[in-house]
């Protein structure tokens, strides 16, 4: 029996002209019509600012007035203002779980300027696909977890010993792990500290003396983190000092693990007499009796900053060349100091400062091109000949320095990579720790509970790095200080009915969250859950889905976004794009690619995924039945997903569908994996372009006569047997 409309939840859709940014391109009042025609519809409402006080009042008022069953709130981007609203709907005695936001925005209104009919008919697909998942969403319930009030903070250099005290002053027991003998990381083996030409033993002697003597500092040097199971509130952490092993629980961790210099090995004749780099000058300059040559020169972005390889500029290298060029220039005035270099990074009142300080003292500075790097050679009686062409003056000079000093920059330490399997978090290409995200999250990671500062996180100065410390203590301390959280319901759960044993759900778990229970049988452990989805794929019979993305509830989305209206059918249609976007990157990347005002076409509808590994072939069918030409998994670049490799799985999936499409005579090209990350918005527009107009010369994927595809029975398919 067919579910009839008066059946149907009662919904409300609240659309915002957010001023003129969506309004001044998308007809609101049309797709207010529009949206009142959508079964189960009950109540549709134009706002100025959805956002606002009034707006979140209104949305209250309806709620109660007109007995609102389930809210859609068309505006911006739900990974901003969806906590917002969800507390809204929560505090008018609606689920929060019975809320759907769609972005009519960043993913229509900014990125389709020139075209207002097609924004305007994208946005209605927008509404359609919100309203058709909200209808089948569910109430969930979030769970209460307690929090063991104590923190393991991973390394004690200055980060890590901020973090630690700032912990311990609140009155948190802090487990403070050091793998080497002494705590202070890489300042210990510094001079002075700029801009302020402080010591560096007058900032890490009264530091490393307070974490020795706190009572709430337990510290372990020579010691490293050898496990981490479990959560946010209850992690039992395995801490290892020699032989000996001690097992603990705490409530959060903060990694500190910090970073080290590039060693230069094949740059500029590195080991060589009088080549050395800047932290082994730093130790030169330690001593009140060194003796330095008539003549220095400094190369900056030696290994940074290239083509291939270490793309990343370090940003704290300019500053500690010109600090110690100032040094010289004050012990040594004699002394000839070039500093070399190719982009100048002396950001801040205070470096801004320091460079100008170094200019009167004296310091030459030559901009060199990378493509013209400077080149040097030895005499045969020992002379350091330094060749570089000055790119602002266009003239070449020979330079003939004592000593030459190599500027290189901070990379991640080795032990990263074996830190980050066992706390199962994220790291960049470059290999340092991956936040969860730039701007609303940078010092979390996505697993709850697990917090991030200083260097190895990212090159930064001292003050940064304090700075980032005491956030990421606020971002632990807030759980602790609570003694318990409300966890997202977005998790695992199991249809036991439906289940055959076959474990598949908790192998494919990159969290552990899956274990066995007393009866033979999965059991989800929600703290433990980070919600990417990837389990319910992996589950042959549909036993596991995740809350809030039930296959019930994205399958009708999905259905819903692409299906023609009723008045497009006897136009000529154009090829329409279909991409499952994972919230954390590609998502963001979306989004960023709006703020930037950068045009794709109005082809592309975007549905929101947890993590690209949530998708599978059942997702991929219903698209191209309900009439996707070409459709784009997007999910995070490789060793950057944020839940661990649900994009390397998806890609996995990926192939294994294209296979499937070129034998059913569909075309695997109308298929693709894109990987990108949140701080690639050209990228992906770039890619939305080059995609639809593959997809326009392939021409529309008409299925109607295809009896191979339509008739496959999708609920058989599993990635290994059935998909390929």
């Amino acid at each position: 029996m067919t579910e009839t409309e008066a059946d149907l939840p009662r919904v409300g859709v609240f659309l915002c002209r957010c001023g003129t940014n969506i309004a001044g391109t998308v007809d609101i009042p049309r797709i207010a019509q529009y949206a009142e025609k959508i079964p189960g519809v009950a109540y549709v409402e134009q706002n100025l600012h959805t956002c606002s006080s009034e707006g979140i009042s209104k949305i209250k008022e309806a709620i109660r007035n007109r007995k609102l069953e389930r809210v859609v709130v068309a505006a911006c981007t739900p990974r901003t203002h969806e906590p917002l609203f969800m507390a809204a709907v929560e505090e008018a005695g609606l689920n929060r779980y019975l809320f759907q936001m769609v972005n009519i925005r960043e993913h229509d209104s900014w990125v389709h300027t020139g075209d207002k009919e097609a924004a305007t008919e994208k946005a209605q697909h927008l509404v359609n696909m919100a309203v058709a998942k909200a209808i089948n969403l569910e109430p969930e319930t979030r769970r209460e977890i307690e929090v063991t009030p104590s923190a393991l903070v991973v390394g004690a250099g200055v980060s890590g010993m901020t973090a630690a005290l700032s912990l311990a002053d609140q009155g948190f027991q802090v487990y403070l792990v050091e793998k080497d003998a002494e705590p202070g990381g890489l300042v210990k083996d510094l001079h002075k500290l700029s801009p302020t030409d402080t010591k560096a033993d007058m900032i890490l002697a009264p530091m490393i003396e307070a974490v020795r003597t706190h009572k709430n500092v337990s510290l372990f040097t020579d010691s490293k983190v050898t496990g981490v199971n479990g959560f946010i509130g209850h992690f039992n952490v395995e801490i290892t000092t020699g032989q000996n092993k001690l097992t603990t629980e705490v409530g959060t961790i903060i990694v500190a693990t910090g970073a080290e210099p590039l060693s230069p090995e094949g740059y500029y004749q590195y080991g060589l007499h009088g080549i050395i780099t800047q932290l082994e000058l730093e130790k030169k300059l330690v001593d009140d009796t060194a003796v330095l040559p008539n003549q220095v020169s400094m190369i900056q972005c030696v290994g940074a900053m290239e083509e291939k390889g270490r793309a990343y500029c370090s940003r704290i290298c300019c500053g500690v060349a010109i600090k110690n060029a100032l040094e010289i220039k004050r012990r040594f005035p004699s002394t000839k100091v070039n500093i070399l270099y190719r982009d100048l990074q002396t950001y801040g009142i205070e470096y801004e400062q320091l460079y100008r300080d170094s200019l009167e003292a004296g310091v030459s500075f030559i901009n060199f091109d990378p493509h013209r790097p400077p080149e040097v050679s030895i005499t045969t009686d020992g002379q350091l000949n330094l060749q570089v062409y000055d790119t602002l003056l266009g003239e070449e000079y020979t330079l003939e320095p004592g000593m030459i000093i190599l500027s290189t920059p901070l990379t991640p330490r080795e032990e990263s990579k074996e830190l980050a399997k066992i706390l199962r978090v994220p790291l960049t290409p470059d290999g340092f720790f991956l936040e969860a995200h730039p701007k609303m999250r940078p010092m979390d990671f996505s697993s709850d509970g697990i917090y991030l500062c200083g260097t190895a996180h990212s090159p930064k100065n001292i003050p940064e790095c304090i700075s980032q410390a005491l956030g990421a203590a606020s971002r632990a301390a807030i759980p602790m200080k609570k003694g318990r959280i409300m966890a997202e319901a977005t998790t695992a759960v199991l249809d036991p009915e439906k289940c055959v044993g076959c474990g598949a759900c908790a192998t494919a778990c990159p969290f552990d969250a899956i274990i066995w229970g007393p009866l033979g049988t999965p059991k989800v452990i929600d703290a433990a859950c980070k919600g990417c989805g990837v389990c319910t794929v992996e589950c042959p019979v549909g036993a596991m889905q995740l809350r809030y993305f039930k296959d019930s509830q994205l399958t009708p989305a999905i259905d819903a976004l692409l299906h023609p209206f009723p008045d497009e059918g006897a136009q000529e249609r154009k090829p329409v794009i279909l991409v499952m976007a994972c919230k954390w990157c590609s998502y963001a990347a979306a989004d960023f690619a709006g703020v930037m005002r950068l045009q794709y076409p109005a082809s592309v509808r975007i549905v929101l995924v947890p993590c690209s590994g949530k998708v599978d072939f059942r997702h991929i069918y219903k698209g191209f039945m309900s009439g996707a030409d070409g459709i784009i998994v997007a999910g995070c670049l490789k060793e950057q997903c944020h839940y661990v490799d649900g994009n390397i799985v998806a890609e996995r999936r990926v192939e294994a569908a294209k296979k499937t499409l070129d034998a059913l005579k569909i075309g695997g090209n109308r298929l693709e994996m894109f990987f990108c990350s949140a701080g690639m918005p050209r990228d992906f527009a770039e890619y939305m372009r080059d995609f639809t107009e593959r997809i326009r010369k392939l021409g529309v994927a008409s299925l109607e006569n295809n009896q191979a595809f339509r008739s496959l029975d999708v609920k058989t398919l599993t990635e290994d047997a059935g998909d390929v």
